[in-house]
């Protein structure tokens, strides 16, 4: 994909996940792209090639187009606004300390920096994820501060990235959708999405509010379909029904659908359970708050999975954790993933670690993060070595490494045959034929 360099430049504000995927994405669309990041030493692993986060796909894009030289990367807002047409914005919006509301200052300050030196005709696009309302505001102060005034132009762009599916989401979207006001703005963004509305992908133009909701009403939608499928479980346990034959029956609905509607341990990551709190927080700010007050018992549903997670680990070990060995599997917040913000697996492995228990995780990809944010957990090299002497193991990141685990195999390493499957990944009547003890979330 990509052939010539296409006539519009871009620039990508703020090289993390999205931006640093944009950026290789849009080069390898055939523009030439420069992405900026106040953070050097991330700028320096990009332009060497190196991802900083783990995402499959994505670092045979970025080298190629690094190579080629359609995509370069900065420091300089300098360069940045000499250098693009277009400016995509792409920082992150996490959730303020002790609040639910979303931290803006991030966008601010790039419309701060960015704003003061546009002194031509561009569109700046904000791809990250807001409260409604901030577009409106963000076009009032870019046009206030930059010497182009009214023809330094806002668009809103919201990004519908998956973890581990980004390039795929990037390149070939489900769907696009762009917020603006005016004709100018609308022309410009169809001509960059072009060979993506050639596939037939289809192309939404609305104003600015609306933009901004279809992000987080999107993951509003789905962590309620999460969290109610894990409510059945709840209900299933009581019943001691099978929360998993619940849901393949519900799947076959053609008004239900069987996506998102895996029972086990609940979502996590840095986008469904912050935008959630952040939406209404917004909500309460408009008057409408009633309106998402169920994303409450959403939220209250997600956090009481862990905590039946852990009650399951401890009946196993007949009601304490007090000098038992409980071996993990899974840090990242989900598979080919090594994100681990909010992660329900590190959130059990904590809960236990603070209960008495002696936990080693191991996880394929997060390791590396999970021993920075907690190093006060042990961590093994393999599945293994990370269930070595276990009382009790839990599964708690669904990896394909971990569903093809041999019982037999990994029994022979461990004090106990316990095992808590957290994700409903494993076949109950394959590891209780080779004489585990089987619980799972929402099972008998």
């Amino acid at each position: 994909m990509g052939g010539r360099a296409l006539a519009q430049r871009l620039t990508v504000i703020g090289t993390g996940y999205l931006g640093a995927t944009h950026a290789a994405c849009m080069a390898e669309l055939g523009f030439e792209v420069l992405g900026i990041d106040v953070d050097a030493d991330k700028i320096a692993r990009l332009s060497a090639g190196e991802l900083p986060f783990y995402e499959p796909g994505l670092e045979p894009i970025l080298r190629r187009n690094l190579e080629n030289g359609r995509l370069r990367f900065t420091t300089s807002y300098d360069e940045v606004a000499e250098f693009g047409d277009v400016h995509f914005i792409c920082v992150g919006t996490p959730q303020k300390p002790g609040e639910y509301a979303a931290d803006m200052s991030y966008v601010d300050d790039t419309i701060t920096a960015l704003a003061p030196r546009l002194t031509r005709a561009c569109l700046v696009i904000g791809k990250s994820t807001v409260p409604v309302g901030t577009a409106e505001r963000l076009a009032r102060r870019l046009a206030r501060l930059a010497p182009a005034g009214d023809l330094a132009e806002l668009a809103w762009n919201p990004e519908f990235l998956r973890e581990g599916f980004a390039v795929e989401d990037t390149l070939h979207p489900d769907r696009i959708v762009i917020g603006v006001e005016s004709d100018r703005a609308e022309k410009v963004l169809r001509e960059i999405y072009t060979p993506m509305t050639a596939e037939g992908i289809p192309l939404i133009v609305t104003d600015y509010p609306t933009s901004e909701l279809v992000k987080v009403s999107a993951n509003a939608f789905l962590a309620t379909k999460i969290s109610f499928i894990n409510a059945m479980a709840e209900v299933c346990e009581a019943a001691h029904a099978d929360v998993t034959k619940l849901s393949e029956a519900l799947s076959h609905d053609d008004r239900i659908g069987g996506k998102f509607l895996g029972p086990g341990l609940g979502f996590g990551g840095g986008c469904l359970p912050k935008d959630i709190r952040a939406f209404m927080a917004r909500a309460g700010e408009l008057g409408v708050d009633q309106a998402l007050s169920f994303l409450r018992e959403v939220d209250a549903i997600n956090i009481r999975r862990r905590i039946r997670m852990v009650d399951l680990a401890r009946e196993l070990l007949g009601g304490s954790f007090i000098g038992r060995t409980v071996g993990v599997l899974g840090a990242a917040f989900k598979p080919n993933s090594d994100d681990i913000r909010d992660s329900p697996a590190l959130d059990v492995a904590t809960t236990i670690r603070a209960q008495g228990g002696n936990v080693t995780v191991y996880d394929p990809q997060a390791l590396d993060n999970a021993r920075r944010a907690h190093p006060e957990l042990a961590y093994g090299t393999s599945a293994q070595d990370a269930v070595a002497h276990a009382h009790v193991v839990l599964l708690l990141t669904e990896w394909r490494e971990f569903r093809e685990l041999d019982p037999d195999e990994l029994g022979a390493g461990v004090a106990e045959r316990n095992i808590v499957d957290g994700r409903n990944a494993l076949d109950p009547e394959r590891w209780r034929a080779a004489g585990w003890h089987y619980r799972a979330l929402g099972r008998p």
